[in-house]
């Protein structure tokens, strides 16, 4: 359906352009799956926004074709164009907080596809819109078509851009990080139903991703890109047993693994060329551990290894350089300062959200985001906090730094009480509590440069004596985030969604925090990435003793990088304990559901997880998280367990505990 050939774009004026697609090649056949993965900045992106003629401002097609249907889309005029885009070929785009429109519900975004590409207005419209939300997992659609995109919450955006993609039924689907921001259990709901989709309708998927658990269970065919390059393509069966590219393995060895716990995760040295510097030779022989003189003076071409090809000289037929094994490196544990006692106690803390209808704006009811939470970070150690998407983990995180009102409870650092000092008491305290937002585009000041974006906090808490103080710490900021420091200049729209990523990190860091709250820190990052800011934030745990509370979905991470977990279910926890305990021997079943949701990357070489669950069916119905407006009776996951008896229907349950660091909310703890 979908045919690119020898694809090249251009940014910027003529003479002086740069190119991030360079000749890259690939096919997209009816009812398969081809996956772009590479790192951010290899022009992944790039080349869906070309093939949907949505290059910004400056671009174009300066080469090669794209062919839908047997229909050249370069030579379209723009009036064919948008006939085809959203009806023929549709794109869920990567930052949806960027990609939907600010001042418009949900429900007249979806409708607007609606009406242009199937002709349905009205309540059969709006009947539609809301079987779309309901598909892609949002609980309570209905009232969700009423809302704005700032109402939801990041995994819920997402899943929006989901249903507007879906509501004109193409033929082929470009997905740029389409589960970016979702949760396992999301994830899983989301990818089965492309596949569903896929199937029945016979749809071609173009999936970019950095994400090798979903390229293992979506693609059929996988292609690897760097540097505007198709470095390695091949079926998936064979990409997953045999990379054959040095950059496709050292992706697969930056993957976090429990058998890493402890050790610095292998990196990739060096950063994606930039765009504008020539290279003689390979892209990729500055970084890569096995490279020749013949690799910085000529360009590999594409060779077929079996079923496979790969842009890499060590597999010329005519050279004599052949494959040879690198040892795998060990590196040396991380040293770690000793600490005593809790950097942030939080007991029973609550969020309400009033529900607020008719002239006088009555209060009629609650959305009860965080209900009773109680969490205890360790000084110098990492509690991670897991669970779906709007169970309320970013809301309670933004509620201990005083971001959104707290209802009630306490949260407790040193002889501070969070909850209850006044703006200007917290002043002082902004220095140590820091937080790392999900969305970084939305988090940055999109007129400002980065430096000036680094400096802000460091002026208004008064660290570093002077400007040229500040402008070194700036510059080794960008580096220890895995940014060349002359780009401190640049604005945010410049950057790719993993770069800023980085820059929020390094704003975050800024200020040398004790406590940092990191909500979803690596979502937006390629794994090569993932590692270095994993290992970044190992280094300065070890070095400052810093603590933190770390909000995630990716249970791989945890695994690697937590000590503590709490398991999070509408605004409350479930199930708290140490790493081994709740991975390894998972007590609650909304715990098992997770841990079952983990698409399986079996990394060539490396031990299986021992994650328990991990990509297996428990028996617990997936089904989607009732609304906080209005939570079920009794435990409020009974109506997605399989084994919840009338006791389970009618008392919540209370706290078991297990051991001096166990604690389990389920009636059915001791059966298990």
């Amino acid at each position: 359906m979908l045919k690119v050939e020898q694809l090249q774009v251009e940014l910027g004026p003529r003479g002086k352009s740069v190119r991030p697609v360079d000749g890259i090649s690939f096919e997209v056949p009816a009812g398969r799956t081809l996956a772009l993965v590479g790192e951010s900045g290899c022009g992944k992106s790039m080349t869906a926004l070309a093939c949907m003629r949505l290059l910004p401002a400056g671009g174009r097609i300066a080469g090669g074709s794209v062919t839908l249907g047997g229909e050249a889309l370069q030579d379209l005029p723009e009036t064919r164009m948008r006939e085809i885009r959203g009806n023929d070929l549709a794109m869920i785009f990567q930052e949806p907080a960027s990609s939907l429109n600010p001042v418009m519900t949900v429900g007249d975004q979806i409708g607007e596809v609606l009406v242009r590409h199937r002709g349905l207005h009205g309540q059969p419209a709006w009947d539609e819109a809301e079987r779309l939300l309901a598909a892609v997992g949002i609980p309570d659609p209905l009232r969700r078509l009423s809302e704005y995109p700032f109402q939801l919450s990041g995994g819920m955006k997402q899943r929006v851009m989901i249903a507007i993609a879906l509501a004109g039924d193409p033929k082929v689907l470009i997905a740029d990080e389409p589960t970016t921001a979702l949760d396992v259990t999301i994830q899983a709901q989301v990818l089965d139903l492309l596949a569903e989709l896929q199937l029945s309708r016979g749809m071609g998927m173009l999936l970019i991703t950095h994400d090798l658990g979903v390229v293992s269970r979506m693609a059929h065919r996988v292609g690897v890109m760097y540097a505007g390059e198709l470095v390695e393509t091949g079926e998936r069966e064979d990409f997953f047993r045999a990379p054959l590219h040095p950059y496709s393995r050292k992706l697969f060895a930056a993957l976090p693994t429990s058998a890493q716990r402890g050790r610095a995760l292998e990196t990739l040295v060096g950063q994606v060329p930039r765009l504008g510097v020539q290279q003689a030779g390979c892209r990729f022989a500055d970084r890569c551990p096995q490279v020749q003189d013949v690799c910085r003076r000529t360009a590999p071409a594409m060779f077929q290894v079996g079923d496979q090809a790969v842009r890499c000289h060590i597999y010329d037929p005519a050279g004599r350089m052949g494959w040879v094994a690198l040892p795998p490196t060990v590196s040396a544990p991380h040293s770690r300062q000793s600490n005593s006692g809790i950097a942030l106690d939080v007991e029973a803390l609550e969020v309400h959200f009033p529900v607020r209808k008719g002239l006088f704006r009555r209060v009629v009811g609650h959305v009860k985001a965080v209900d009773g939470v109680s969490l205890h970070v360790p000084a110098g150690q990492t509690l991670a906090l897991v669970g779906e998407s709007g169970c309320g983990k970013t809301t309670a995180g933004k509620a201990l730094l005083n971001l959104v009102p707290a209802s009630g409870g306490s949260a407790r650092y040193g002889d501070h009480e969070l909850l209850a000092l006044s703006p200007r008491q917290w002043q002082p305290l902004r220095r140590d509590l820091q937080m790392i937002f999900q969305d970084p585009f939305s988090s940055l000041n999109p007129r400002m440069r980065i430096g000036e974006i680094l400096e802000e906090g460091m002026l208004s808490l008064a660290v570093e004596a002077n400007a040229a103080a500040r402008s070194e710490k700036i510059d080794a900021l960008l580096r220890r985030v895995g940014l060349d420091p002359a780009m401190r200049n640049r604005f945010p729209h410049e950057f790719s969604g993993g770069q800023r990523q980085r820059i929020a990190i390094a704003r975050a860091l800024a200020v040398s925090p004790k406590l940092i709250i990191c909500d979803e820190p690596t979502s937006a990052l390629d794994v090569s990435v993932q590692a270095q800011i994993l290992n970044l934030l190992r280094d300065l745990q070890a070095e400052y003793g810093l603590s933190y509370l770390f909000i995630t979905h990716n249970l791989a991470v945890v695994d690697y990088l937590a000590h503590h977990v709490a398991v999070m279910y509408l605004g409350r926890i479930v199930e708290r304990g140490s790493v081994e305990e709740v991975l390894r021997n998972p007590r609650h079943p909304y715990t098992r559901m997770l841990l079952a949701a983990v698409p399986r990357v079996d990394v060539p070489g490396a031990p299986r997880s021992p994650m328990r669950g991990e990509g297996k069916d428990t028996g617990v119905t997936r089904g989607d998280m009732p609304s906080p407006l209005n939570p079920p009776a009794g435990c409020h996951f009974h109506p997605r367990c399989s084994e919840a008896t009338d006791l389970c229907r009618t008392e919540y349950p209370d706290e078991t505990r297990l051991s001096t660091t166990r604690v389990v909310r389920c009636h059915l703890v001791h059966l298990v």
